[in-house]
């Protein structure tokens, strides 16, 4: 049996929506591109909302309208997506690593405000594999330094916190809508903002700074004359993927309610296998289970590499742990000591879960990882 780490839901009229926004003659940031930031941010309680071009670009222009740029210092976890950092290196500033809470994956507040210097400009918590980081706290270490707070909600597009929805809480959350995230538009990204004056320079940084739009030019009765009044950037979303996105949006409930499901029947069954640890669930959030992580307990006679490599002989696709930022390369220079970040690196393992994930397939899944934590206990 083959079992794929991830695949999107499409219902099948996206091709229809896509095509009519072609003959519109609108295939670059158009009417369809406002239509999706309205609708998108009605979903997740926002006032307004900007598309980019994918996540990472909202992150820079979240940073960059909120004052971050060189000298600045950002706080955020290591235990992520590299584009967490890369975010705040595209500003000028410099990321500084604090560890995470070792159940939930998310930043820790208490280690993020042990980091906080004079030069801390802004903290960004990540909603790591959808489960919200405890904001309540980080709105409470921002007030207390006087700094900035932007999300990393990549992946948390439904969640709630305290039966709030990420992009509500304020003022700035960052969502991604690459094929692996809850819904998609190829790639793209959407900033939730709760300010209209910021979110009207997000409009115009994302388009080079130019003070008219695309759609306002060419609705005009006459000549328009653009002028850049600041430097900016190109990270304008298309009117075809916006297409995509009003059509995914649709589907955002539906694709939930079957993520959780699935992640519910691993939870049952896995939490027979005592060499794995099953995901925490905190009781202030609803997550997206946009990824399903085990955790390898210590002592398990086989590494996570080699457990990896014998489901892929099965036909199963896993992936390994979120990244530990601090341990790439890229960013290992600078000596950070972050236990807890990392303990999840090396031991978590993320398994298939997507909403079209078959019972047979789950059930094959959990049968050979049974199957070969057993032999490895037994050898």
């Amino acid at each position: 049996m083959e079992v794929p780490f991830a695949r999107p839901r499409f219902r099948g009229d996206e091709g229809e929506a896509v095509s009519a926004t072609i003959a519109s003659g609108w295939v670059s940031q158009g009417p369809r591109v406002r239509e999706f930031e309205q609708a998108f941010a009605e979903r997740v309680g926002a006032p307004e909302a900007v598309a980019t071009t994918n996540c990472t670009t909202a992150l820079q222009l979240a940073l960059y309208a909120t004052g971050v740029g060189p000298g600045d210092e950002v706080i955020v976890p290591s235990l992520s997506f590299i584009a967490t950092a890369n975010a705040v290196w595209q500003c000028g500033a410099t990321p500084v690593f604090a560890d995470v809470d070792p159940r939930t994956y998310n930043l820790d507040p208490v280690a993020a405000e042990r980091a906080v210097t004079s030069r801390t400009k802004a903290i960004m918590p990540v909603h790591q594999l959808g489960l919200p980081a405890d904001m309540d706290r980080f709105f409470e270490v921002a007030a207390r330094h006087g700094l900035a707070l932007v999300e990393d909600a990549a992946c948390a597009i439904g969640a709630t916190y305290r039966s709030r929805p990420i992009g509500s809480l304020g003022p700035l959350a960052c969502f991604s809508f690459h094929p692996r995230k809850v819904i998609t538009t190829g790639e793209g990204g959407m900033i939730a903002v709760h300010d209209p004056d910021v979110a009207e320079r997000l409009r115009r940084l994302r388009q080079h700074a130019m003070d008219v739009s695309d759609l306002a030019r060419h609705s005009a009765n006459d000549i328009v004359v653009e002028s850049y009044p600041e430097r900016g950037w190109n990270a304008r979303m298309t009117d075809m993927q916006a297409a995509l996105g009003l059509c995914q949006l649709e589907l955002l409930d539906e694709v939930r309610a079957d993520r959780r499901r699935l992640a519910e029947r691993y939870t049952a069954a896995l939490g027979q296998i005592s060499a794995l640890e099953p995901p925490y669930e905190p009781d202030y959030a609803e997550r997206t289970w946009q990824s399903y992580a085990v955790k390898l307990r210590r002592g398990v006679p086989v590494t996570r590499t080699e457990l990896q490599r014998r489901l892929l002989r099965d036909g199963i696709a896993t992936r390994r742990g979120v990244t530990a930022i601090h341990a790439e390369r890229a960013y290992s220079d600078r000596g950070f000591l972050l236990p807890h970040t990392d303990a999840c690196a090396r031991d978590a393992m993320l398994l298939p879960l997507f909403p079209d994930l078959s019972d047979e397939q789950q059930d094959y899944v959990i049968e050979r990882l049974a199957t070969h934590l057993s032999a490895a206990v037994a050898a």
